[in-house]
């Protein structure tokens, strides 16, 4: 049941791939800026004058005056030829050090354990100019080294402890002992970094005399399995817990410690610690306590919660409530150094907006006071007393930058000028400045810098003009966006994309791109790179590339919207998505219904799944990349927040589980899965397998041996998985448009 060998790919096609899959022609560098001075000035990374060699060099914001901070000399250890390969960096407080981090390894989706070197240029010597964090700990082994705020110690984790060490005398305390592989300290466990984006879970006390750090202990969580079939004579074996909906989750719990070392004080939480989660923790503006959001299992109910540093004595300030579920908000401070005020984000109203807290009372106030979504913060300036947010009131498929006052009067104002695409901004600490990312469809990133609010360029960091050059015979036409009503009066948001040569006259096959769950939107006037290439690549071929946004997907636009999707993942999806595409086809004549075909990745495969088990028919071939056949089967996190408990609610897990239609099958069907999946687990894609066996249902399988949920592992796969993709497709839904 292999995929079949079908024809070859064509070579202008071929060749289009290889550039983008293979030879990555149409990366776009990121210049690794940090602001400095509160912004006043920055640096970034780039080559050194006349050499290829990469240099720290600083700008003044306001007049572009340059000076190198660090060259290629300054990053070469004693005794080296070398200098380091830098993967980040990070500028002490106070602006004298750079913590470099350099040998990177991959732990599951991110680069994030390595070495640390301090560079100190005003020391007197190299050995204390240059030097290496972690005493004698195994190469590649640090996690998260981060300064202190008094910029005299960096903490980081090793082996799930948290450690200090002291920059001036190389002391290294540990701060934990209990650390195992049950027991987390300092980082997170696999669920909770996939879902609420907990990597780095420590946090400097302001006065750098304490640190708050979550702890996770996952035994008794069920345990999964890897197997590795390729890398030596016999298979190896990864064991990893991973929670599936329904089961035993971590117990989580925070502390507070010394740096100095000594005694953890644990903060008193109510509650079942394994059916809990600390999705967010600082400090409260001060040394004295911490603030943390205490969600329950379901996801239902957000407690903000103040602890007492001393004690570990808890007072629940606020709390925010869904009868569907919640969205954890980014905690904000108003008041340098004070702690009284806090800023959350709720959709109490109808709208995701931002609220202020006095941290005495817990009264809300409301600061973004208008008739439309905050997509997400962006950044405060606290002298000039305003917040800044994304935000696209009158068009979903766009985003521009917006503020707000911080004492709640007014209506928010727009500050991005008037200019249709995608706007994405990092506001310097002053709030005078930004770094401005705009995109379009079909217009690659131009990165600059912009005064603020008058929203003037200052200069350029990255000018697409060569780029959008050399990608112009990929793109197909221009995309088009439009609206398409379904059933009970919903409009969703679509676009297509055409081949250059399009004729209005015949009729085009249509490739459809899916992903339909509440994690992102498909259809967005932003610069999706090699997925607007390939598409592109595709439609040049002679195809209609099409895509839905059903109800349900991460659209700025309510939260019934959002929200609708609650309880039904796959079925509500599906249904809408096949509404679409048919209603489309009923107002183009130029559309060929029985060429068609649909394709996604991760939720996108599952919903291709569905639509193609549930609505036999309406697509004649679907290609399910990465999905999740059974519900049940995915983590307790996410699956849990959209789903509730499988064995609360067993019917709603059965009828948004595709794999229960697969007997609805009638079209040609790949599925393609990397067999060292952590997230998305092959498991799922074997008891499809056996389903449709079971079925007698004919069907075409890509195994991918050890690669990821991204299936790019390894030399040339990115390009085998999409060559696959688009020969699948010209196998089974033949290009090109033909007379009426």
């Amino acid at each position: 049941m292999g995929a079949a060998p079908g024809p070859e790919v064509p070579p202008q096609l071929a060749r289009q791939l290889d550039l983008i899959f293979s030879q990555d022609a149409f990366n776009i560098r990121s210049p690794q800026l940090k602001w400095l001075n509160d912004g006043d000035s920055y640096t970034v990374v780039e080559p050194e004058s006349g050499g290829k060699a990469m240099v720290i060099a600083a700008y003044d914001t306001a007049s572009g005056k340059r000076s190198v901070l660090v060259s290629p000399a300054d990053l070469t250890p004693p005794g080296a030829k070398e200098p380091l390969d830098l993967v980040s960096y990070n500028w002490s407080p106070d602006t004298r050090k750079l913590l470099v981090f350099t040998n990177a390894k991959r732990v599951w989706r991110q680069f994030t354990r390595g070495d640390y070197w301090v560079f100190d240029g005003g020391a007197s010597t190299p050995e204390t100019r240059l030097y290496k964090l972690g005493g004698d700990a195994p190469e590649s082994s640090l996690m998260f080294a981060t300064f202190s705020p008094d910029s005299s110690r960096v903490a980081w984790v090793r082996a799930n402890n948290l450690y200090v060490e002291d920059l001036a005398t190389k002391r290294i305390v540990q701060l934990t002992t209990d650390g195992s592989a049950d027991i987390i300290n300092g980082t997170s466990d696999w669920v909770n970094e996939e879902e609420f984006d907990l990597r780095d879970c420590f946090r400097w006390s302001p006065d750098s005399k304490s640190i708050a750090y979550w702890q996770f202990d996952q035994s008794g969580v069920g345990e999964y399995t890897l197997i590795d079939d390729t890398e030596s004579e016999y298979p190896t074996i990864e064991h990893y817990k991973y929670p599936q909906a329904g089961t035993t989750n971590s117990a989580v719990r925070a502390g507070i410690v010394s740096a100095a070392g000594g005694p953890t004080q644990w903060v008193k939480l109510a509650g079942d610690p394994r059916n809990h989660y600390i999705a967010r923790m600082d400090w409260a503006g001060n040394s004295a306590g911490i603030l943390l959001e205490y969600l329950d299992r379901l996801q239902k109910t957000n407690q903000f919660i103040w602890a007492d540093a001393a004690s570990g004595d808890p007072r629940v300030v606020a709390e925010d409530k869904d009868q569907a579920w919640i969205d954890v908000s980014p905690l904000d401070w108003v008041g340098k150094g004070e702690g009284k005020d806090f800023l959350f984000e709720s959709e109490r109203d109808g709208w995701q907006h931002v609220y202020r807290v006095d941290l005495a009372t817990g009264q809300p106030r409301l600061i973004t006071n208008f008739q439309a979504d905050v997509i997400d913060r962006v950044g405060i300036d606290a002298k000039g007393g305003w917040y800044y947010f994304h935000a696209s009131p009158d068009d979903p498929i766009r985003q521009y930058l917006y503020r707000a006052r911080l004492d709640g009067k007014g209506v928010p104002e727009r500050v991005t000028p008037a200019e249709p695409g995608y706007h994405q901004y990092r506001i310097a600490p002053n709030g005078r400045w930004a770094v401005h990312v705009f995109s379009a469809a079909e217009q690659a990133p131009r990165i600059e810098i912009v005064s603020l609010p008058d929203h003037k360029p200052v200069r350029v960091l990255y000018d697409p003009s060569e780029l959008s050059r050399k990608v112009q015979p990929l793109l197909g036409s221009n995309t088009e966006f439009f609206k398409i009503k379904v059933d009970n009066g919903v409009t969703l948001d679509g676009s297509i994309i055409m081949p250059r040569d399009f004729d209005p006259l015949k009729k085009y096959p249509v490739l459809a791109y899916v992903y339909g769950e509440p994690w992102d939107q498909t259809v967005r006037d932003v610069w999706f790179g090699d997925l607007r290439l390939f598409h592109g690549a595709i439609a040049e071929q002679g195809y209609l590339v099409v895509s839905f946004d059903n109800q349900g997907t991460r659209a700025p636009k309510g939260r019934e919207w959002r929200r609708s999707i609650g309880g039904a993942i796959g079925v509500l999806s599906s249904a809408q998505q096949a509404q679409a595409i048919r209603a489309l086809a009923a107002q183009r004549s130029y559309i060929d219904t029985s060429r068609m075909a649909i394709w996604g990745w991760s939720g996108g495969g599952t919903n291709t799944l569905n639509v193609m088990f549930r609505y036999p028919g309406v697509y004649s071939t679907g290609i399910a990349v990465a999905s999740v056949p059974d519900q049940a089967h995915y983590d307790s996190i996410y699956q849990e927040r959209y789903m509730g408990l499988p064995q609360d609610n067993k019917q709603a897990y059965h009828d948004g589980s595709a794999i229960n239609f697969a007997s609805g099958l009638a079209g040609h069907l790949l599925i393609i899965h990397g067999s060292g999946d952590d997230n998305v687990h092959f498991q799922g894609a074997e008891l499809l397998v056996n389903k449709l066996i079971a079925l007698g249902k004919p069907f075409d399988f890509m195994d991918y041996p050890n690669r990821t949920h991204g299936i790019y592992e390894g030399k040339g796969t990115s390009l085998h998985v999409f060559s696959l993709i688009a020969r699948y497709l010209l196998e089974h839904v033949p290009a090109g448009g033909v007379p009426r």
